[in-house]
């Protein structure tokens, strides 16, 4: 079993998407979309940081707002109690 995508997950890592909307360099009033995704670490989002700090560094469109979703894709188990009993034997 290959487990070198599991431990990450299990260390907080999640899939993070960011939905970002920037200006165009050569037409300010209009927006564009691009979306961002990657594993990362909640609340933080170190990765995400990073990329926006790049983004804003080297790239002429100004940032206009980011929307950030993430999801644990490895958590515990929800368990609910039924009302019912089985018994084998």
């Amino acid at each position: 079993m290959d487990t070198t995508k599991l431990l990450p997950q299990l260390q907080g890592w999640s899939l993070t998407t960011a939905e970002i909307m920037y200006h165009m360099p050569d037409h300010r009033d209009l927006l564009q979309t691009f979306i961002w995704q990657d594993f990362d670490q909640a609340p933080c989002f170190p990765r995400l940081i990073k990329f926006l700090d790049f983004w804003t560094r080297n790239l002429d469109g100004p940032l206009s707002s980011v929307r950030v979703a993430h999801s644990a894709i490895v958590g515990p188990t929800e368990i609910r109690l039924f009302g019912d009993e089985w018994r084998i034997h």
